[in-house]
């Protein structure tokens, strides 16, 4: 029986011109999901313990600690927290440590978003350039028969196999691709919530702070 299994390099000939950009694609996008997928994982996971941290510590108005594990902690919400702990420490209003936070919250934000653009546009294009294959294939296909002047499946098997190459590896592309962009945009999404309740963990010190003020007053 004869082996009809493909190697990658051989698919990668069959396929055609069209698999230089689809390639190009494939790597460009795995370099995008790895870098952003570890640091949305640390981001998250730094996160959840740096918030327990704070609210122990903003509870017994240890400021200065809470100031310190914020520092030592990497994501956006260490660095809402570093910014809104260090206009309380400076004993700014509220509303310059709101300002303050919100300015930081649009960096962060943008920060975690980087990239998010690249595998937008690489979801939506590694298809087209499947397709766009295909229809070079396809004319090729034609085009043997019109030499030909009549039809072979010798004549049109070649164009055939570079439709199918290209179409199979956009969409082989352009799956996980989508996948994977969906599953950072859920992380971003617990990240922001993350970033909103370091931004109340800065205000909350605040209220304690002033309450325990009138208190001693």
């Amino acid at each position: 029986m004869q082996d009809t299994s493909y190697e990658l390099l051989t698919i990668f000939r069959d396929g055609g011109f069209m698999m230089i950009p689809l390639v190009l694609c494939s790597l460009v996008a795995l370099g995008v999901i790895l870098a952003k997928g570890w640091t949305l994982l640390v981001a998250h996971v730094d996160s959840q313990k740096l918030l327990k941290n704070i609210e122990e510590l903003g509870t017994t108005g240890r400021l200065d600690e809470a100031m310190q594990t914020a520092r030592e902690t990497r994501g956006p919400v260490a660095a809402i927290l570093v910014s809104g702990l260090t206009r309380v420490k400076d004993q700014q209003t509220g509303k310059d440590i709101e300002k303050a936070i919100s300015t930081t919250g649009n960096i962060e934000l943008d920060f975690l978003e980087r990239g998010m653009n690249v595998l937008a546009t690489i979801a939506n294009v590694a298809p087209m350039l499947g397709f766009l294959g295909t229809v070079i294939g396809m004319i090729a296909a034609f085009a043997a028969i019109e030499a030909a002047g009549q039809v072979e499946p010798t004549l049109v098997a070649s164009g055939i196999k570079v439709a199918l190459i290209t179409t199979a590896s956009g969409l082989a592309i352009a799956i996980p691709v989508n996948i994977f962009y969906n599953w950072f945009v859920s992380r971003i999404d617990t990240l922001i919530m993350d970033m909103e309740k370091g931004a109340q963990a800065v205000l909350d010190l605040i209220w304690n702070a002033e309450a325990r003020k009138r208190a001693g007053a």
